[in-house]
């Protein structure tokens, strides 16, 4: 029986200050459910998931990255060929709002110039103690060209959907041309060889050239 197959591959990152819910994030996103105990990552958490977006079958490929200080040496070197991003502040902490622009910065530096980002207002849950308004972020959002949602990682409210549609606009990206996924350092894999035979001008394939399978 073959493995599933999908269209593309996606790199995904999960990157804002610590304590922010990064972790359940993603937990929420790959198994469904609110993850209880949850220390702060050390370096570096993976998860992936296959989902359906715009009738493509894409492989989300998710590092969850540590907020901390300390561990920023070690995470930035995964910034490297991610095509998205969700970049995650807490809607309580007013600090981790303000630490924004320099994960921002370190994004946009280190990953793919056209990198996608969705900014996450996390926590939506605890709105009673809310530090940043809803019309804040997303002056914030639109100042820096960022797609906006608020999510919560505990009752699973618009998390789906932030890497969905951050998925949804890379697939954009790459059907208007804006989105090379053979470019090195992309970000974007093609799952599928069909694909790839698809979008090659004629006749760039190697002619008759074979190759050993073992």
């Amino acid at each position: 029986m073959s493995l599933m197959t999908y269209d593309f591959l996606f790199k995904f990152l999960v990157i804002g200050s610590a304590g922010t819910g990064k972790s359940c994030l993603l937990h929420q996103f790959i198994e469904n459910k609110f993850k209880q105990d949850s220390n702060h990552t050390i370096g570096v958490e993976f998860g992936s998931r296959v989902v359906n977006v715009g009738g493509k079958t894409v492989k989300l490929q998710i590092w969850d990255t540590a907020g901390q200080e300390r561990f920023r040496s070690v995470t930035r070197s995964y910034y490297r060929g991610a095509a998205g991003a969700l970049l995650v502040y807490d809607i309580t902490s007013r600090e981790t709002y303000n630490a924004l622009t320099n994960w921002l910065t370190d994004a946009r530096t280190l990953a793919s110039p056209n990198i996608v980002i969705i900014l996450c207002g996390n926590k939506k849950d605890l709105d009673a103690d809310r530090e940043v308004t809803f019309l804040e972020a997303s002056r914030f959002a639109q100042e820096n060209e960022l797609m906006f949602l608020e999510t919560s990682a505990l009752t699973g409210e618009n998390v789906e959907e932030g890497f969905l549609k951050c998925a949804r606009t890379i697939l954009n990206k790459i059907d208007s041309g804006e989105l090379d996924p053979e470019r090195m350092g992309s970000g974007i894999q093609y799952g599928d060889a069909s694909l790839r035979q698809l979008r090659q001008p004629r006749g760039s394939t190697a002619q008759n050239k074979q190759q050993c399978s073992c």
